[in-house]
Formats: C-alpha cells, sequence, structure tokens
C-alpha cells in the first residue's frame, strides 16, 4: 500500500486529524506495506506506518492516546528507531534484539541499561511518540523519571520531527516536573505542551473499563438524596456528586480523578463509569432518555445503544456480581482494645492473614488493619487509639427491639419496592438508633478509657464493620464517622457513638448490601477511635501503586496520590474545587513526581506538599505496601493499598505526617 499524506510542515494544529487518514501532496509516503507491523520503521510517512507499530501508552495517565516507543542511537550517527510497541513494549527488549552486537555495543541486561535513562554520556536517547486523539496533538515524551539535558531533549525531537510526516507539529510533553525544567530551556523552535493543556481538549475520560445493561436516567447531582438511583440504572449526571447509592453505570458531564469517590465505588462495584464533557445535554444520551441500553466503555472510547428489556435481564442475572460473605460476628469480646494490642503477630509476621480473620470479627476492617500500624517501622507514624468491639452496637439493637424492626422492613413489599418508602423507613431506623439511650455501665467504661488515657482530646469515631475493608470489597464511604469530646457538651460522646452506629442502615449503604448479597442482619457495626484533626494542614489519599502504568511487568511502579490543602474534602469536593493529583515514582534515581492536576486552593506554582512532605508519605506509603504485600499481594494481577493519611501541626511547628488507614485496594479499570 502507498499512502499520499501532506507534509506536516504545512499542517495546522487543527487540521491534524487530516493528516491522519492522508491527502494529496506527494511529498510523504508511506514507509511499510499495509499490514506488515515491521519490528521498526526509521521514518514514519503516514498514519498507517504509526498504527503498525503503536499500542496503547503503558502509562495512560491521559485517555485517547496511541503511543510507539523511540530510541535514538548516539553511536550510530543519531540513528532513529520507532519501535514495534505492541511487539516490544519497553526499550530494553527492543535494543537487546535489534541493536546488540554484530558490529553495534552490546546491550547490557537490564538493570544496567537502565542507566540510559540518567547517564550523561548515554548511548540511547528513550522516549515515546504518542497521538493524543481529543486535542489532536502529536507529542514526544520521555520516561518522568529521565535526566535527559534540554540539548538531549531538543536532539531527539528534531530527528523524529525530520523523519516523521507531522514535521514541526510535533510538540514536547514534559512528563514531571523535573522534565519541564529541562524543556522550559529549549529554544523557541521547540514546541512544548503541558498536561493541562492536553486536558483541555480531551472530550472522554474512561475511569472505569466495562460494559453494562440497564435503564439510561439523567439526574442532577444535587438532587441524588431526593432522585432516587437503582442498581439496574445507567445514570447521566450534570457535575461529579458526593456520592451515588448503586447504579449499573455512570456517566458525568464534568471529569473526574481516579480516586474521586464515586470511582472508587464503581472500581468497587465493578461497573463502567466515564465522564463526558456535555453528556448533560447530548443529543445521543438524551435520545435514550429512560430506555433500556447497554454501555461500553472503552480506553479509546465509549458505544452507547438500545436494547430490550429482556435483554437487560437476562444481562444482568449473568453478570449480577457474587455474593459477598461477611464474616460471623463475634460477640465474645467486650474490652475496649488499645491498637497496638489489637493484632498479636509474631516475628516474621507470617500470621498476619490469621490475626486479621480472628479480628475483624470482633473489631471490623477498619480497625484491625489500623492495628497492623504499630508493628510497623517508624516511617508509619499514626494517632494512638482504641477499638469498640461489635459487642456493644448488637447490644444498643436488641435492648431497644431495633432487630424486629429490622425484620419487618425487610418482609414489606412496599419497603422492598418503593425508593421513597426505603428511604423514609431507613431514617427513621437512623432516627431511633440515635435517640434510644446508651447502656450506662458502657457509656461510662468509654468516658473512663478517654479520660485516663486521653485527657483533653477530642476524639474521632470511625466506621469498623464487618462489611469493609475486605478484600474484594472496600465498602468506601458507605458509613460515616463523627467527633466526640467529653468535655464539650455540643460534641457528646454518645450522640458520635450512636450517630456511627445509625450509619449501618443509610440507603447508600443498604443499597450496596443488597446489590452485593450481603445479609444485612449479619453486619455489625465497631468503632475505631482516635484523635481528630480539626484543623489539618493537609489532608489526602494515596494509592500504592501507579494506577496509569498498564504494562505486565510494572514498567513504571509509583505511588497515586491525591491531596488537598486543610479540611476541604479530596473524594468529595465541592463544585470546581480541583485537587493536586500526582504520580510519584519513589523507586526511581531522584524520585520524580509527575503533577496530573493542581488544587485550586494554594497559590499558582505552588503544591500542597513540600518536596519534603512527599518524601516522608512516600517512605511510609512504601512500608505499608511492603507489610501487607505477602498477604494480598502474593497472587496474580495487580495489588496496592488504599491509604488515607494527613499532616498535622500545632500552630507555630512543623506538621507532622498521620496515618489513618489502610485497607486492600479492590484493583482497577482504568
Amino acid at each position: 500500500m502507498i499512502s499520499i499524506c501532506k507534509p506536516a510542515a504545512s499542517i495546522a494544529l487543527a487540521a491534524i486529524a487530516l493528516a491522519m487518514t492522508g491527502c494529496d501532496d506527494e511529498s510523504w509516503q508511506c514507509v511499510s506495506e499495509d499490514g506488515a507491523e515491521p519490528d521498526y520503521l526509521m521514518q514514519l510517512g503516514c498514519q498507517a506506518d504509526f498504527q503498525q507499530l503503536a499500542s496503547e501508552p503503558l502509562n495512560a495517565s491521559i485517555p485517547g492516546a496511541r503511543s510507539a516507543k523511540t530510541v535514538i542511537d548516539r553511536s550510530d550517527s543519531d540513528a532513529l528507531y520507532v519501535q514495534n510497541s505492541k511487539r516490544y513494549p519497553i526499550h530494553w527488549e527492543f535494543a537487546g534484539k535489534h541493536l546488540s552486537g554484530d558490529g553495534r555495543p552490546i546491550v547490557p541486561g537490564l538493570a544496567q541499561f537502565l542507566e540510559q535513562y540518567y547517564s550523561p554520556d548515554r548511548r540511547f536517547l528513550l522516549g515515546a511518540l504518542t497521538y493524543y486523539e481529543g486535542p489532536q496533538v502529536w507529542a514526544y515524551e520521555i520516561s518522568p523519571y529521565d535526566t535527559a539535558s534540554a540539548d538531549m531533549i531538543e536532539n531527539a525531537y528534531q530527528q523524529i520531527s525530520a523523519n516523521g510526516f507531522f514535521g514541526d507539529e510535533l510538540f514536547v510533553h514534559p512528563t514531571s516536573q523535573t522534565v519541564a525544567e529541562q524543556a522550559a530551556k529549549l529554544p523557541a523552535g521547540v514546541r512544548v505542551i503541558t498536561t493541562e493543556q492536553l486536558f483541555a481538549g480531551i472530550d472522554y475520560q474512561p475511569l472505569n473499563l466495562g460494559t453494562s445493561m440497564g435503564q439510561l436516567r439523567f439526574a442532577s447531582a444535587e438532587t441524588l438524596d431526593t432522585s432516587y438511583v437503582g442498581f439496574r440504572d445507567i445514570v447521566v449526571l450534570d457535575a461529579v456528586p458526593n456520592d451515588i447509592s448503586v447504579a449499573t453505570g455512570l456517566i458525568t458531564a464534568q471529569f473526574q480523578t481516579p480516586l474521586s469517590h464515586v470511582n472508587v465505588l464503581s472500581q468497587n462495584r465493578g461497573t463502567p463509569n466515564m465522564a463526558l464533557r456535555g453528556a448533560f445535554d447530548n443529543t445521543e444520551l438524551r435520545a435514550l432518555d429512560s430506555k433500556w441500553v447497554k454501555l461500553e466503555v472503552k480506553p479509546f472510547g465509549y458505544t452507547i445503544t438500545e436494547v430490550t428489556r429482556e435483554q437487560a435481564d437476562q444481562w444482568f442475572e449473568s453478570h449480577r456480581p457474587d455474593r459477598v460473605q461477611v464474616p460471623a460476628l463475634d460477640l465474645s469480646v467486650t474490652e475496649l482494645r488499645d491498637i497496638d494490642k489489637s493484632l498479636q503477630l509474631d516475628n516474621t509476621r507470617s500470621n498476619l492473614g490469621d490475626e486479621l480473620a480472628r479480628a475483624i470479627p470482633a473489631f471490623g476492617g477498619k480497625a484491625s488493619h489500623y492495628g497492623a500500624f504499630p508493628h510497623m517501622s517508624a516511617t508509619v507514624p499514626h494517632p494512638d487509639g482504641f477499638a469498640i468491639p461489635v459487642y456493644y452496637y448488637r447490644q444498643h439493637m436488641e435492648r431497644h427491639d431495633f432487630d424486629a424492626t429490622v425484620t419487618s422492613m425487610l418482609a414489606d413489599h412496599a419497603f422492598r419496592n418503593d425508593p421513597a418508602v426505603h428511604d423514609a423507613r431507613l431514617a427513621e431506623l437512623r432516627e431511633a438508633i440515635i435517640a434510644a439511650p446508651l447502656d450506662s455501665a458502657f457509656e461510662a467504661l468509654v468516658v473512663e478509657k478517654l479520660n485516663s488515657d486521653f485527657p483533653g482530646v477530642r476524639m474521632r469515631f470511625r466506621s469498623s464493620t464487618n462489611a469493609e475493608d475486605l478484600a474484594g470489597f472496600t465498602g468506601a464511604g458507605l458509613y460515616t464517622s463523627k467527633s466526640g469530646d467529653p468535655r464539650d457538651p455540643q460534641r457528646p460522646v454518645a450522640d458520635a457513638i450512636r450517630t456511627v452506629w445509625a450509619s449501618v442502615w443509610f440507603f447508600r449503604a443498604f443499597e450496596e448490601r443488597e446489590y452485593r448479597g450481603i445479609d444485612h442482619q449479619a453486619v455489625g457495626m465497631a468503632l475505631l477511635v482516635h484523635r481528630s484533626f480539626p484543623d489539618e494542614e493537609a489532608n489526602g489519599v494515596a494509592i500504592t501503586a501507579n494506577l496509569f502504568d498498564r504494562s505486565d511487568n510494572g514498567s513504571e511502579p509509583g505511588f497515586y496520590v491525591n491531596v488537598q490543602f486543610g479540611e476541604a474534602s479530596v473524594v468529595k469536593p465541592e463544585k470546581g474545587i480541583t485537587t493536586d493529583q500526582l504520580i510519584y515514582f519513589y523507586d526511581f534515581p531522584g524520585k520524580p513526581i509527575v503533577f496530573l492536576a493542581h488544587s485550586s486552593l494554594v497559590a499558582p506554582g505552588t503544591t500542597v506538599l513540600t518536596r519534603a512532605q512527599t518524601e516522608e508519605l512516600g517512605q511510609a506509603l512504601d512500608e505499608i505496601h511492603r507489610f501487607f504485600l505477602p498477604l494480598y499481594g502474593s497472587g496474580s494481577g495487580f495489588y496496592a493499598m488504599d491509604v488515607e493519611f494527613k499532616f498535622d501541626g500545632e500552630p507555630g511547628q512543623q506538621s507532622a505526617l498521620f496515618v489513618k488507614q489502610a485497607r486492600p485496594h479492590p484493583g482497577w479499570g482504568l
């Protein structure tokens, strides 16, 4: 096949798409035969050449892109190789096969080859050529941990630009702060584009890939509390909501963060989730309002088609999620147990799984995993605390006949089939649980514990059920937390306890359990209690993995961090508020940071965390990841821990890190 393409030097950015399919200027011609898929090309004459070599980029932090690895051999007059990145997903594999021996220098083993990213005397300039479909941009990128100088970047840019049909329409896209510092030194003829500029040109964001069938419904994010969403619905929202009950699919008109609360819920539920600018007024979607549809969320696009109710019913029955078996409650434990005594680990920590299995039935998933922190190194600072066992929740439910109320509700046809009745009855139950008096002996026990071990400290009472923080089911955001202080009549300890207990019967929690087949009456609420953080400097969540690294071997390991200034929510931000989102390549020399977005609550050009604070956080995340690895990472596939943290300090003092939670992450659908 010979395809004629317009020379890139004359192509305006808005018209790049024309060059993608070929045009009538004979300055450029395809180099490779149609369907040949060679191991490499030294020149790209048309889009077909690129397509034969490109794959989805291993780092998929920006959607709608395809990428081909590039190698420039400085020992051979800067010869350019665009490698078949489907066949050779990393540079070392390609270089070892094609650029080693036969008169060339020998390519060393992988460990030594990695010096090509850092050495000033490196033989190879390693990078990637990426085409971003949304903004229609060709970009040259180097790894975020690459220490290439501006001269090296310019050399590679010029070689690729001169040997590609896109010509000087090529951009340099800095992938980290370190790379951006060198890109700022590039001459004016080398075009640079930022991550923010690339995102501005993208309309589609796939967050959790997958397929589902359901009834398409439109709703305002602000009215979700009163407009009921069922788990057979695919919901189109005008904005990203703070929360949503179970839905079989989600489309938001605003972009989300990968650790937004609704995306974590979608991942936990295994339901497709995407963002599409203008979705709420999209004519294609509006034409399907209230109809049964099939939604497919894919890396480079989505499809939505009408189906029959019968087809949707059949699909749902065959794809209904596996029933979650929660650990049976242990009501034999009545002591308020200090966190440092909640797990009895041996020196090798090989009994971690057994100890968690023993603790969760009495103290729930959150408190039990928290009990691992005292067994880690000093790099994981955490607030001291204690756990209130599930026994006292069950005592409260039985003393006031709330169990009978639950049994009656579950047997009521109207409750099961009318969302308004469903919500109202659950609200009545919560109000009754909060109003009912605590057992006096139990209340005295808690107050004595607070006065003796935490005098003068406002405490946070946090949910810890046997149906959350489990492998494969996090239950993220289903329940609540509340502060209590024996000295403060505005924050009664009894109210805090009862409010958290009552959250077992939130509408969203009930629906989530219903969707996953969890027996509601088998769920019990323990409490994790530690100091509160009313005026923290920063708060955030982190995943101990690079959520955007698609490679099978984890070639770009890192930590994903979403952090915000002060108390402003990370997972449930107010409308218009953005957070610092970054990938921290902790294991690489120089520990580079890639910012995907910046907080709107700090001054432009600044970040929520200092470099030193990021390093301190990285040490804790690394320790947590390694500690739980034998338990949750022993099988094949994805492994990461989901971590909550804060930076807090007294006025005039340096803020310190406090880790508040670690639980197994359910996996990623990016």
